[in-house]
């Protein structure tokens, strides 16, 4: 039982590569699976009337990190946005890392 933590303690570190590499988002591969993206973000002063009328916000050049948590968010429900729900449904993690990636090296048009 003494050497509980140590043995957690070294799968606990085996394991984080793995993790990190299935995060690495690839920005060639987002660019290919962001068409249901860029009909709103890919718009530059683009506003919505779904739900309501607002200003879509721009993406492009966000943290690849935070890109990824929103869409995480969106896709448990932790965000509700009706439109996003539905589109981060249907992404896989590398989906999400992919189009975070994508996005994150993208600059936004003034």
């Amino acid at each position: 039982m003494q050497h509980k933590p140590t043995w957690l303690a070294l799968g606990l570190m085996m394991a984080l590569p793995l993790a990190a590499s299935a995060a690495a988002g690839d920005p060639t591969a987002g660019a290919k699976k962001n068409s249901m993206c860029v009909g709103c973000h890919g718009i530059p002063g683009y506003h919505t009337a779904y739900p309501e009328v607002y200003r879509v916000p721009k993406i492009g050049g966000q943290h690849a990190d935070y890109l990824a948590s929103a869409l995480q968010a969106y896709r448990t429900g932790a965000r509700k946005h009706p439109s996003m729900v539905a589109v981060a449904a249907q992404l896989s993690d590398q989906d999400i890392a992919d189009l975070a990636a994508f996005y994150a090296a993208k600059k936004e048009a003034k």
